[in-house]
C-alpha cells in the first residue's frame, strides 16, 4: 500500500514549480499568530513559521520556482492586512514570489472553486475550508484536466496581478 504524501513530501519532491492560488479574504482566524497580530503584539514571521520558511528556502535554493497569487476584495479586511504585513519577511525572504490581484480585476477569469497548490504542473493539492476559513481537509489529485484548469487559472491571475513590492492595500 502506498503512503499518502504529506504537504511537506509534495514540496520536497517538487522539481520545477510550486504555485499556490489563494481566493479567500480570511483564513484560520483562530491562528495564534493572527490573534497576536490583531492584538498589537510584536510578531516575527520567520520565528513563528520557521518550518514553512525552511521548507520554501530549501525548495527555492534547489531551483524550484515558488509563486503565490492572492485574489483579494478591496478595501481589504483585517486578515488580508495581516497577510500583507508578514509577506515580505516570511514569503519573499524565503524566495517565494507573491502577487496580489483585486477581486474586481479577476471577474472575467475562470477559476477553480477552491484554493490549491499545483506542483510541477501535474499534482494538485486542493484546500477545503469551512465558511470561517478554517482548514477542513486537503485533497490530492493527479487528474490531468484538473491540473490544466489550475495551471491556466493561476497563470491568468499571475499575469494580471501586482507584485508584492508594488501592491498598496486599500
Amino acid at each position: 500500500m502506498q503512503k499518502t504524501p504529506t504537504f511537506e513530501d509534495l514540496f520536497r519532491d517538487c522539481r520545477r514549480t510550486a504555485v499556490h492560488l489563494e481566493t479567500r479574504d480570511a483564513y484560520m482566524k483562530s491562528d495564534p499568530a493572527f490573534i497576536d497580530w490583531a492584538a498589537g503584539k510584536p510578531l516575527d514571521p520567520v520565528e513563528r513559521w520557521a518550518g514553512w520558511h525552511a521548507l520554501v528556502t530549501e525548495a527555492t535554493s534547489r531551483g524550484v520556482e515558488v509563486r503565490r497569487a492572492r485574489i483579494v476584495s478591496t478595501p481589504i479586511g483585517e486578515y488580508i492586512r495581516f497577510e500583507h504585513e508578514v509577506t515580505e519577511a516570511l514569503n519573499i525572504a524565503a524566495g517565494e514570489q507573491v502577487r496580489w490581484l483585486t477581486r474586481r480585476a479577476a471577474t472575467d477569469i475562470a477559476l477553480p472553486g477552491n484554493d490549491f497548490w499545483l506542483f510541477d504542473s501535474r499534482l494538485v493539492l486542493v484546500n477545503h475550508f469551512d465558511g470561517e476559513g478554517e482548514n477542513l481537509e486537503l485533497e490530492l489529485s493527479e487528474a490531468p484536466d484538473l491540473a490544466k484548469l489550475c495551471e491556466t487559472a493561476f497563470e491568468a491571475v499571475w499575469q494580471r496581478a501586482t507584485p508584492h513590492a508594488e501592491f498598496r492595500p486599500l
